[in-house]
């Protein structure tokens, strides 16, 4: 299996905020913003996976700036790097008024997905990443570090296991 380019699966999504998506504020419902979120990651999964995908984990999702009944939201989602079975997707969330203007970072996060093949839906292994620009490179080491740390969180890894994170933190 071949690896593949970041830019072979990048997903971008497009959204206008309607009335019926936003609180009594006028501002975009959390919920409705990571459903959207979701939908691009898993497009670029399944586009970098050439298989159907679920998301598996979502890393912390703060809501840095608000969204207003009006904006339209960009969402550009990344595969980051991936493993055996599983793709991590980097997703980040621009706001700007309709025409373009007042255009502004709203929200990132980091996706897992697992690929799954089409007839017992059994994890399948994927193709791997070839980041080729420095940025890409940074997100691609860096995912062994957040990949352990989801690890941990869910308790299917001990935290003395965890190589990487150990070496950020302890420089070992």
């Amino acid at each position: 299996m071949e690896a593949k380019k970041v830019s072979e699966s990048k997903t971008i999504m497009t959204e206008m905020i309607m009335p019926n998506d936003t609180n009594p504020l006028g501002n975009l419902m959390g919920g409705n913003l990571m459903r959207w979120m979701d939908i691009a990651g898993g497009i670029c999964a399944g586009k970098h996976c050439e298989k159907h995908t679920v998301t598996a984990s979502v890393d912390h999702v703060s809501f840095q700036r608000p969204i207003l009944v009006g904006d339209v939201i960009t969402i550009e989602a990344s595969v980051t790097r991936a493993f055996n079975t599983s793709v991590e997707v980097y997703v980040e969330v621009f706001a700007a008024d309709v025409m373009g203007k007042n255009n502004r970072l709203c929200n990132n996060a980091y996706f897992t997905f697992v690929a799954l093949d089409q007839e017992s839906r059994q994890p399948v292994k994927i193709p791997k990443v070839n980041p080729l620009s420095r940025e890409e490179q940074q997100q691609y080491e860096s995912a062994l570090r957040r990949r352990e740390l989801r690890l941990i969180l869910s308790k299917r890894m001990k935290p003395e296991d965890a190589k990487n994170l150990k070496e950020l933190f302890l420089g070992k």
